[in-house]
């Protein structure tokens, strides 16, 4: 993608305009849906969600483990966080003290 910049005089072309409103995924990102995708697949009986995750972790590359760590790590401490926030929230709205 043609990123513009006060250093060049290029503008996006089309492609750069459609493309640049689409999500981007990670390597994990995508290898979840492909693991998600797998076991329904195989498995339409059910399965747990950590299959998914050892099935994805594992296809990754060795380069892209690092990034996908921070990502499970990152997502944890989100949930955490706003599970924490949550439960706060509550507590203020029925009276209570932390």
């Amino acid at each position: 993608m043609t990123m513009p910049s006060p250093f060049s005089p290029f503008e996006p072309d089309e492609f750069d305009r459609i493309t640049a409103h689409l999500p981007v995924l990670t390597a994990f990102q995508a290898a979840w849906e492909e693991a998600a995708d797998l076991l329904h697949e195989t498995r339409p009986g059910g399965f747990d969600v950590e299959e998914i995750g050892h099935i994805a972790f594992d296809a990754l590359p060795g380069h892209e483990k690092d990034a996908a760590l921070g990502e499970l790590f990152y997502t944890f401490w989100s949930a955490t966080r706003a599970d924490r926030d949550t439960r706060a929230r509550y507590a203020t709205e029925r009276g209570e003290q932390s």
